[in-house]
């Protein structure tokens, strides 16, 4: 494990759509928003077996997190504590996290929920911010992995970033929630959601991976997002639209070469993956539920 400062970005070109509609998913504020610094001046800093992760990987942010932790090859550094798929209090949270929060937080009434990133050392959490969780790990810890947040990169993979949540995540949910009728003709979540999916396919027709020649934060953040539209979005998309995201041969070749990476596909439970979705969704069934585009075993 090394430290690594961090240096403002260059500015790049990421050759994805600049503007993209307001269909965001509603998000709650972290409770914790503590970081890893770089040394021991700063509190937390970066050591090895001082912090634990608790996930959920049937939860998507957590699976994100999940993967690149293995991809960091953090393992003999910094543990992983597997939470199940479905949260057990009637709050929405895990009785395991709940005093981790408690001594936190004085008075805590919230949820415990995942993800959380915690000191065992004090014994309270530092951050259950995904993106806060993410960057740390990419730039605080080094193992053996991929260098998944390289400076020159990180407008563009931030780019990749929002288009996964707003032009594929919360469209593909819109879309669902409105129906093919519904859909007014300048705001069809599903034309926003085709013209992201044929943006990354025209990238992974020429790369291996999103960003070039070798794996980034970008390809974690698509293959969660691919993930979750051929499994639990497609269950709310009619068997027209489905055929249309399946019309992507390059996006869907890579998703299955990734599942079948042991850092991507080790975390994937397909089971828990539906039961932890069935257990939030309100959503109403279509018909494009009846065959995956991916094996993901």
């Amino acid at each position: 494990m090394s430290v690594i400062p961090t240096t403002a970005p260059s500015a790049l070109d990421s050759g994805l759509p600049s503007v993209v509609p307001s269909i965001v998913p509603a998000t709650a504020t972290p409770a914790f928003r503590g970081r890893i610094g770089r040394d021991v001046r700063s509190g937390h800093y970066a050591v090895p077996h001082r912090y634990r992760l608790h996930l959920a990987p049937a939860d998507p942010s957590c699976l994100g997190i999940a993967v690149t932790h293995s991809l960091l090859g953090l393992d003999g550094t910094l543990p992983l504590t597997v939470l199940p798929a479905t949260p057990d209090t009637a709050d929405g949270g895990y009785a395991a996290l709940r005093p981790l929060y408690e001594a936190s937080a004085h008075q805590y009434t919230g949820p415990a929920a995942a993800p959380v990133l915690s000191d065992d050392w004090t014994g309270r959490i530092v951050s259950t911010h995904v993106p806060d969780i993410l960057r740390d790990l990419a730039l605080r810890f080094r193992g053996d992995g991929p260098e998944l947040l390289p400076e020159a990169d990180q407008d563009e993979i931030r780019a990749v970033a929002d288009l996964c949540a707003r032009s594929v995540h919360a469209a593909a949910q819109r879309a669902g929630e409105l129906g093919l009728d519904d859909q007014a003709a300048h705001h069809d979540p599903l034309t926003v959601l085709f013209a992201a999916l044929g943006s990354l396919e025209r990238r992974l027709a020429r790369n291996p991976y999103v960003l070039g020649d070798a794996p980034t934060a970008a390809d974690v953040t698509v293959w969660v997002t691919l993930v979750q539209l051929d499994t639990v979005h497609r269950w709310h998309l009619d068997a027209a639209a489905m055929d249309r995201v399946a019309g992507h041969p390059a996006l869907w070749a890579y998703a299955q070469r990734l599942a079948a990476l042991p850092a991507f596909g080790r975390h994937l439970d397909i089971d828990a993956v539906l039961a932890h979705h069935r257990a939030h969704c309100r959503g109403r069934e279509a018909a494009g539920a009846a065959m995956r585009i991916v094996d993901w075993g």
